[in-house]
């Protein structure tokens, strides 16, 4: 059965390495007929929640940017990927912003199943469980939520570590998987 699947991508490097990891779940994803849309956070115009919690009233956020479309797509999908490179050993802050933003509408984001793509410089792999713990207090928050699967990019600092990492196998196969 074909499944909707959102990537949310949000490197704010172009060519960076979670971004490839998505490029290639998205690649075994489409090879088992999937619908895929991929969305790059970093090319979107995306405003920080400000807590005034207008959408507490109306259901919708107040702020007029490209996140109500994001939050549409994310209500309307299967599966989604959440996608980050490791800062500081967290998330970056182009996918914090989107998921808190996500507020105003987070409770019709129900029984979808999660994957989650995360890069690091560090070769540890177990460095980068802040950031995938950080991703699941925002699932934690969803009624249904469902993590599937996990793809661990350690140690890719520079743009193209990744391409010869397991990691990039590993992404296909799952998006191959679905």
């Amino acid at each position: 059965m074909s499944k909707k699947i959102l990537i949310l991508s949000s490197s704010p490097r172009k060519h960076g390495n979670s971004n490839a990891l998505c490029d290639r779940f998205m690649e075994g994803a489409i090879e088992s007929s999937h619908q895929v849309e991929k969305v790059v956070l970093a090319e979107k115009k995306i405003n920080y929640c400000t807590g005034c919690y207008a959408c507490r009233s109306k259901g919708l956020c107040a702020q007029k940017d490209d996140m109500a479309q994001i939050l549409d797509s994310m209500i309307a999908v299967d599966v989604i990927v959440l996608a980050t490179p490791m800062y500081f050993y967290t998330m970056c802050a182009q996918m914090k912003t989107a998921i808190d933003r996500t507020v105003a509408r987070y409770t019709e984001i129900i029984n979808k199943d999660f994957y989650f793509i995360v890069t690091a410089a560090d070769s540890n792999k177990a460095a980068l469980e802040r950031t995938i713990e950080g991703l699941r207090g925002f699932t934690s928050c969803l009624p249904g939520a469902k993590e599937k699967g996990i793809v661990y990019g350690a140690g890719a600092w520079e743009i193209g570590d990744i391409l010869t990492s397991r990691a990039m196998k590993q992404a296909y196969e799952m998006g191959k998987a679905l």
